[in-house]
């Protein structure tokens, strides 16, 4: 077992960078607008291999919009629960199409598949470029089809904070009241991507903090596999899941040899 991945208890899978937001807040920056997936056997193949090492009791997809590539994220979760992974989750804005037979379809197939975790992004910052009707629509057929889902908001600065953007934001949560959905504790906006880009004035000059998301390399407690294969500096296309664990190093080759 790598020394450096002693604590790995927790995957997280970016299905695809292609998103049907453009949001000012977004992290990831123009990248999101990019085109294609994760293939659904190499990831499976991948999961199945560090779950037969690894403890794994969270995983997690996103994207970009995960549900652009529904049959993926369901093949995913199904694995993950066969696998035994306790909680299974999903990122999603809610807006992946504007068809109500799709859209009742993918609630159903997210219930088969064990999706016990879904929080749906909604705030000022999706709602400027995604129509809040279809995602109002995914979040009724969620519960219909029995699928716990809580809300994720983006807020700026704090949630405390009487800005303009979190005033709207609260805004967008109240219309959800109805439902009876939870709300999460959602996140802060953090300068980077776009955020960085379009909201610069409201994040203080000088140095900036460390990302919330950022991990120790030397205690890597999350495997993280990005759109195009990616994962701790190699790909699941070119080289074996576990090859890429036993190899893993934080110290570059030159520290070693001193």
């Amino acid at each position: 077992m790598n020394e450096y991945l002693r604590n790995l208890s927790r995957i997280e899978i970016a299905v695809t960078g292609s998103c049907t937001g453009k949001c000012r807040h977004c992290q990831n920056g123009d990248s999101t607008q990019s085109t294609g997936h994760l293939d659904t056997q190499a990831v499976l193949e991948a999961l199945r291999s560090v779950c037969s090492r690894y403890p794994i009791d969270t995983l997690m997809v996103f994207g970009g919009e995960p549900l652009l590539f529904p049959d993926t994220v369901c093949a995913i979760h199904r694995e993950a629960a066969k696998l035994g992974i306790g909680s299974r989750q999903v990122i999603t804005s809610g807006y992946f199409s504007k068809n109500s037979g799709m859209i009742e379809r993918t609630a159903r197939d997210l219930a088969e598949s064990g999706v016990n975790d879904l929080m749906l992004s909604v705030d000022a910052f999706h709602q400027e470029t995604i129509p809040f009707e279809p995602v109002m629509y995914f979040a009724e057929c969620l519960i219909k089809a029995s699928v716990p889902v809580r809300l994720q908001p983006a807020w700026l600065v704090s949630r405390e904070d009487g800005n303009a953007c979190n005033l709207r934001t609260k805004e967008i949560l109240r219309r959800f009241e109805s439902l009876g959905i939870p709300e999460g504790e959602g996140n802060v906006v953090f300068p980077a991507g776009n955020a960085l880009k379009y909201l610069r004035e409201y994040f203080a000059p000088g140095v900036l903090p460390s990302s919330p998301y950022e991990e120790d390399p030397r205690d890597i407690r999350s495997l993280s596999f990005s759109a195009d294969g990616g994962v701790l500096g190699g790909n699941i296309y070119e080289t074996d899941i576990l090859e890429i664990i036993r190899t893993y190093s934080p110290v570059p080759e030159e520290e070693k040899e001193n």
